[in-house]
């Protein structure tokens, strides 16, 4: 007998003669109600056991975290809290779960200890949400790119090149590192290595991406990529998942648009999917948010920020207004950023962002032509000298969520910027053809996974919106 999903139950519109269910216990009282999940929904469906003709060695057996197999009648539930309940015909346990040993036990949890036991923290009702929250995105994500034609691209984990120039990386090799061989310059002899040179993990695709949209138009990448910051802070992680389409003949302005339709759709499509999920983060978020002072309060909940961000026109603005802004802006004067504003050519921090977005403009907000000075190689240099053509999106409670930029199509001033910054341009030969042989202007950008699923669940440390964190001095699991 094939087993039915606990949500499909649960959305039942009548009662239903024998079914099976498989999970797991949640809680079990009064040695007759059981409270199981399997991780299809948030809810636990109830199960009504006849403990009179049931082994009292099978009753103790049932504790918190055991998995069970439980054939049944779907009835009207007569308690209140649900529609529906099992009236339990036959339990087989699956699984035992020692219940003065197992770690997750029916009461609340401090983040810190959950993230000491991720590999059991999924069974949670808060990580259970917010991983289905970020199952669904993912899904959304590469719904709306081949919805509108885009080709899905694997760019390379393993590489030569540093796409970002920051030399975060983390550099992978198959030398001994007990006895590394060296030239006769006494440096290392990379000629020996597995690849024959200098590799690292990618920490972009980027690159490679805009090599696929010089023949195929518009691409994606999606997947892991690694910085070796050592960061060890809310808002970094090691390991984390870029979403990054690159698109031929766009410019920046089409960019923009390809952003926040981009970010708008798959919003709406998680809270047309993922309701009960977001009304339980949206209810925590509130108890974690009326325990903080009036002050440091959000002015908004979860759901109202994500229905800010569908309902309000990105405000476009040019960095050089946003630093009149903020140069003039009473936090700036009053001397209560951490980073006061004081001239043009700074790099902005969260909390400028955050202002702009939250206090000024009241909406989410797209900043373009940045300094070049603080900007990378790739991007495409304005007529000032000055300025370059990236553009980066704010939202509400995060700062920066995705960065991106027409890119530099003409071969001789991306040689020259290479030629500034150092770089060696043997290394770049294949991303330098592109300009050589049918250069055209194209566009992309990045948008840090993580940071979405943080946005969309409310969780404040990016840490508890991936299974797994790398950060440092810490690669456990």
């Amino acid at each position: 007998m094939k087993h039915t999903k606990v949500k499909d139950l649960l959305n039942s519109t009548k009662p239903v003669d024998d079914v099976l269910i498989k999970g797991w216990v949640r809680t079990f009282r009064s040695n007759r109600f059981l409270a199981i999940n399997d991780g299809s929904v948030i809810h636990n469906i109830q199960c009504v056991i006849d403990f009179e003709n049931t082994s009292e060695e099978t009753l103790k057996r049932l504790t918190t975290g055991a998995a069970v197999a439980i054939q049944g009648n779907l009835v009207e539930s007569s308690g209140s809290g649900q529609q529906f309940e099992i009236q339990v015909t036959n339990l087989e346990i699956l699984g035992d779960s020692d219940a003065e040993k197992y770690p997750m036990q029916p009461k609340k949890h401090t983040l810190e200890f959950l993230r000491e036991n991720a590999h059991l923290r999924v069974r949670t009702n808060l990580f259970g949400a917010v991983m289905r929250v970020r199952s669904v995105l993912s899904f959304a994500v590469h719904h709306y790119f081949q919805d509108r034609g885009f080709a899905y691209v694997n760019t390379p984990i393993i590489t030569g090149s540093d796409a970002e120039g920051a030399g975060e990386i983390f550099q992978v090799t198959s030398l001994p590192l007990n006895n590394i061989p060296k030239t006769e310059e006494g440096d290392v002899d990379y000629k020996q290595d597995f690849f024959g040179k200098e590799t690292n993990l990618t920490v972009s695709g980027q690159l490679e991406a805009e090599t696929f949209a010089m023949a195929l138009g518009q691409v994606y990448t999606f997947g892991p990529t690694f910085r070796a910051e050592n960061s060890n802070t809310s808002r970094h992680l090691a390991e984390f998942w870029m979403i990054e389409p690159e698109v031929a003949f766009n410019d920046l302005d089409a960019n923009m648009d390809l952003a926040e339709d981009f970010i708008k759709y798959v919003i709406r499509y998680v809270l047309e999917n993922c309701p009960e999920d977001l009304t339980f983060l949206n209810q925590r978020l509130k108890q974690e948010e009326s325990q903080k002072k009036a002050a440091d309060r959000s002015p908004m909940t979860l759901l109202e920020k994500l229905r800010f961000v569908l309902e309000n026109n990105f405000k476009r603005v040019s960095y050089t207004e946003a630093i009149d802004i903020l140069k003039n802006s009473k936090p700036n004067r009053n001397k209560k950023f951490n980073y006061i504003i004081e001239e043009w050519g700074a790099d902005l921090q969260s909390e400028h962002e955050r202002y702009l977005v939250e206090k000024h403009f009241k909406s989410p907000v797209i900043l373009f032509d940045y300094p070049a000075d603080i900007k990378a190689f790739y991007m495409r240099l304005n007529d000032d000298g000055k300025t370059v053509r990236a553009m980066d999106i704010l939202f509400p409670g995060i700062g920066e969520i995705v960065g991106g930029s027409q890119r530099e199509e003409r071969l001789d001033v991306l040689q020259q910027k290479i030629k500034e910054l150092d770089i060696d341009e043997k290394e770049l030969w294949w991303y330098l053809d592109t300009r050589r042989y049918g250069s055209a202007p194209h566009s992309g950008f990045g948008l840090g996974f993580e940071r979405l699923v943080q946005f969309v669940t409310g969780m404040s440390n990016i840490r508890d919106v991936i299974p797994f964190p790398r950060t440092p001095q810490n690669a456990e699991f």
